[in-house]
């Protein structure tokens, strides 16, 4: 395995692992009132008014009590999803903020505001693994944007946060690397065909699946299904995740096959040789190219990839992405 490659993946995870590890902290009452909530209304904040991302920041009320972190590092000129977590400084995890981004390249005009949805991540019970409940760290919803970047290359990102006496900014970081992941297959590319490993093949089914119970999502190989039908592949280690993450996303993946695994092909792809971290990446995340985990990847019956999603989402996003691609 190139050692880059691994670095690359061991420093996103500990990103994301910052980012989402307060997740399941806090109060009980406040993980009670984690749920899904539409975007608020871009007339909530302010027109960018071709003013650049620091110009924005200074022009409301800093803010040293709020962390706003992304939960990806991969995206490209154009539109992009953008997950992220909003924290206190103490890093209790706020789930029901009103937060808008804009995105620019250092003292360039910004696009903007780019108001967030909230997507709840927890599924019903049955599909709560013993790996996630067990997790006291385990995210619980992730924020999203569907943001402009203006150009390759660096573009900067503040968050502005509707707080009772006003708006708070907070600068974003890391900043945006357009380009940097140019391999990744993203939404309108072909999906790399590979073998995924299925039940058949293996004595015990912990060799290819670290959830705990096992999920479903091993019936079929990628490389005879993809092309054929539609398919929902997900790369994550549920067991070994460093963000916190994975369970949770696997546990979404579950639950969605439920409803559609008639008509869909879902598989699930682990990361690790031999579920081992110190063995590095498994072949088929390195042919995908992916620099940090989870993905999901949902693929339409022509073999194209119709959405990729990189960190956190929630069953909503996932029901509605596979919605556009189920054949009824």
């Amino acid at each position: 395995m190139p050692v880059a490659h691994s670095l690359r993946l061991a420093i996103a995870a500990a990103i994301v692992a910052v980012i989402l590890v307060a997740a399941g902290c806090g109060s009980d009452d406040e993980a009670s009132t984690s749920a899904s909530a539409p975007a608020p209304s871009e007339s909530d904040f302010p027109a960018a008014d071709s003013r650049s991302v620091e110009e924005i920041y200074a022009a409301e009320m800093p803010s040293d009590d709020l962390v706003v972190a992304p939960t990806g590092q991969v995206f490209n000129e154009g539109e992009n999803r953008f997950g992220f977590g909003v924290f206190t400084a103490g890093r209790e995890q706020i789930t029901d903020a009103e937060v808008a981004l804009y995105v620019g390249p250092p003292g360039k005009p910004a696009e903007g505001p780019f108001p967030a949805r909230i997507e709840d991540m927890e599924t019903d019970p049955a599909f709560a693994a013993k790996t996630t409940t067990d997790d006291p760290d385990a995210a619980k919803v992730v924020y999203v944007s569907d943001v402009e970047v203006p150009e390759s290359g660096r573009n900067d990102v503040v968050a502005l946060v509707q707080e009772a006496d006003g708006l708070r900014s907070v600068r974003v970081a890391p900043s945006i690397d357009a380009g940097r992941f140019g391999d990744v297959p993203v939404a309108g590319d072909k999906a790399p065909t590979i073998d995924t490993p299925t039940a058949d093949e293996v004595q015990d089914l912990s060799e290819i699946d670290t959830r705990d119970p096992h999920d479903t999502m091993h019936e079929e190989n990628f490389a005879d299904v993809v092309g054929e039908k539609p398919v929902v592949l997900t790369f994550a280690t549920p067991l070994l995740c460093q963000s916190r993450v994975c369970g949770p996303v696997v546990d979404v993946s579950e639950q969605v096959k439920s409803e559609y695994g008639d008509e869909v092909a879902f598989i699930h792809q682990e990361i690790f040789e031999d579920n081992d971290i110190n063995k590095g990446l498994q072949q088929q995340v390195k042919q995908y190219g992916l620099p940090t985990e989870p993905w999901v990847y949902v693929i339409d019956a022509d073999g194209n990839v119709s959405t990729a999603i990189e960190g956190a989402y929630g069953v909503t996003e996932l029901e509605d992405a596979v919605a556009k691609v189920a054949p009824s």
